[in-house]
């Protein structure tokens, strides 16, 4: 383990990065789509869930950065040393979840990207397939082009412009007193085995998958390269950015609670539709005059959660293979291959289930949930032991998240196969 060092307000903004990198991939899909939705149909109901979500996943992520700051390798070299087997189950589990992950985000993208569009008065009649194959297409290149740098600096500009102008609408909204109600409107209730799909989606990608902890641990690795980062500055970077999201969470719900909730307005589901819905929450608050800054922000959200989607898979995946295949180092171009074919497969999936978008990205996020708790377990198993080793309340905390989402995720599988209803 590292020696400790004095840990500064200094040290601690240098240290910045990976915490805030988690929290661009978590904002994306989670916030803007799972959260706004929630608050949009339910109200203030799903506010608990929310919570606990983000309550019970955080050891898990935490345990990421906690296990590479103390044994500076990385959560893959963790599993490997474990036994092979768990290696191969991440492995299986993250070449799926990378396809599928990758084309939700590129079709939200691409959605944002339409209205953008439409806003401007630009005569580009683009399908959601088409504009979802420019937007991967572009991530692709700059991945091919970029560094570690850029992904760095961008997401830190992106994050803080979406959180000042949602922030910012929310406060507004609630000054105003929120949107009328309805007179017929009828409040639903989520309790009940029918909603048991939308609050497992929701907590599929809250704050984010949770593979993500183990690109997380890859990106820890990559900024002590280019910083010395002490382990409390990387755990203090790694709250900033959790907790950062958490509570951003519940300002997303807030926001579909306050202006489209008791409107009787249907909520969409997810495109075009559900993006034009969105932009005029903000627009209520703020003013008609901030729907094109606000679906451009929203859109350089989306793009960047794009782009640490499709490098962040698809280093975890060729780090996993090196170290299946027993290679000191990977090859120059497997990078690049597995860039490559994380960003055509998701455009395939696009092209296959276009015709119902709502469906495939609920089911990317009920995927997300559902191997929750192994991934989980994967993460606790390697701070059991050794002089990292988890203790005390965070252990307790981890041991009942566990149950929680294993749990919930086992109700949702009897639910599922009809056993219960």
């Amino acid at each position: 383990m590292e020696q400790q060092e004095i840990s500064t307000w200094g040290s601690k903004l240098k240290a910045m990065g990976p915490g805030i990198l988690m929290a661009s991939a978590a904002v994306g899909g989670s916030h803007i789509i799972a959260s706004t939705q929630a608050g949009a149909i339910y109200g203030w109901q799903l506010a608990l869930i929310i919570i606990l979500a983000n309550l019970f996943k955080y050891p898990f992520f935490r345990f990421g950065v906690q296990y590479t700051l103390s044994t500076n390798k990385t959560l893959l070299e963790g599993y490997q040393e474990k036994g092979k087997i768990y290696l191969w189950v991440f492995f299986f589990l993250n070449v799926a979840a990378a396809m599928i992950n990758t084309a939700a985000v590129g079709i939200v993208t691409a959605a944002i990207l339409k209205f953008i569009f439409s806003a401007l008065g630009l005569a580009v009649d683009l399908s959601i397939p088409t504009a979802s194959v420019i937007v991967i297409a572009v991530t692709w290149g700059i991945l091919l082009l970029g560094k570690y740098r850029l992904l760095d600096s961008l997401s830190k500009w992106i994050m803080i412009a979406l959180t000042v102008s949602t922030v910012s609408a929310v406060v507004i909204a609630a000054l105003k007193g929120g949107i009328a109600v309805a007179p017929d409107f009828v409040e639903p209730s989520p309790w009940n085995l029918a909603a048991l799909g939308f609050i497992v989606a929701l907590m599929g990608w809250m704050p984010a998958p949770i593979e993500i902890s183990a690109i997380n641990s890859m990106w820890v690795v990559a900024k002590k390269r280019l910083n010395k980062v002490s382990y409390q500055d990387g755990i203090f970077d790694f709250n900033v950015g959790y907790i950062g999201t958490a509570i951003l969470a519940i300002v997303f719900l807030a926001l579909g609670a306050l202006v489209q909730y008791g409107s009787g307005e249907t909520v969409e589901q997810a495109g075009v539709k559900y993006i034009a819905q969105l932009i005029k929450m903000y627009a209520f608050a703020i003013g008609d005059w901030s729907k094109l800054l606000i679906a451009l922000i929203a859109f350089m959200c989306m793009f960047g959660t794009t782009i640490t989607v499709i490098d962040g898979y698809s280093r975890a995946n060729n780090e996993a293979l090196r170290l299946l295949l027993n290679r000191k180092e990977s090859r120059p171009t497997s990078l690049y291959v597995w860039t490559t074919a994380t960003a055509l497969i998701g455009i395939l999936i696009i092209t296959v289930f276009m015709s119902d978008v709502a469906t495939m990205l609920k089911f990317a996020m009920i995927c997300s949930f559902v191997s929750t708790p192994i991934f989980a377990w994967l993460n606790l198993s390697l701070v059991l032991k050794g002089e990292h080793r988890v203790k005390g309340g965070l252990l307790w905390l981890s041991i009942i998240g566990l149950i929680y989402l294993s749990a919930f995720t086992l109700l949702f599988m009897v639910y599922q196969a009809g056993l219960i209803s």
